[in-house]
């Protein structure tokens, strides 16, 4: 059955642009054995799709304008009053293409993960799918994490790997690495929700104990092995 919404792990979600990864939490969500509530979406840009999808699925939206404000301080200050007032237990960062400050997500450790286009710690950054043809990879892939002070660097939970083709170009390689990103975020959310996974000091905890590599979804299949 699922999950009781007055009980459910509340999700709050922060993206950027289009909101693909959005998308297939939303879809997620749906299931009838979901563990979690998408209470909120948020953006940073006013005309994000993201917003539009949140919109059709009867979600709660906010929008905090970068542009409005002076500082990355003044900005992160109204984004987290926006959280507060939604009291999430878990915030996704789907897209969401703003560096935090310090403060900011130190008030929010353990409770805040992140999607990132490579199989971290390999990198880090942009420009990811360009960089891993560049240096000749036969291998490439996403990284879900926990969100700590250094930008990409917070601990990995889970990976899902793509083979690089001969004649792959950064945008080929960007669309396979889109469709695991939506295979695997929703599983990841799902293992949060359910208590499976924690932040320790500097690692993962995952069903009690710590996790001493990411979990892999492997290029030819659709489930996480350890």
């Amino acid at each position: 059955m699922k999950a009781d919404s007055v009980t459910a792990p509340r999700i709050l979600v922060l993206a950027s642009g289009s909101g693909t990864n959005l998308q297939a939490l939303i879809d997620a969500s749906r299931e009838r054995d979901f563990p979690g509530q998408i209470v909120a979406v948020g953006c940073n840009r006013p005309q994000a799709f993201a917003l539009e999808r949140a919109a059709q699925a009867n979600i709660d939206t906010f929008t905090v304008d970068h542009t409005r404000y002076g500082s990355r301080e003044e900005f992160d200050g109204a984004l987290m009053a926006e959280i507060r007032r939604h009291n999430p237990d878990l915030i996704v960062l789907a897209g969401f293409m703003r560096i935090l400050t310090t403060d900011f997500v130190r008030a929010l450790r353990g409770t805040m993960l992140n999607v990132h286009p490579s199989l971290l710690p390999k990198y880090t950054g942009l420009n990811t799918h360009q960089r891993a043809l560049e240096a000749g990879d036969k291998v490439h892939g996403v990284s879900i994490h926990f969100v700590t002070e250094e930008l990409d660097g917070g601990p990995v939970i889970a990976q899902a790997e793509v083979s690089v083709a001969p004649d792959d170009t950064p945008e080929s390689l960007a669309e396979k690495v889109q469709q695991k990103e939506h295979l695997l975020y929703p599983i990841v959310v799902r293992w949060f929700c359910e208590g499976r996974i924690q932040l320790g000091t500097d690692y993962v905890v995952f069903d009690g104990q710590p996790l001493n590599r990411p979990l892999v979804l492997p290029d030819d299949s659709s489930a996480v092995t350890a």
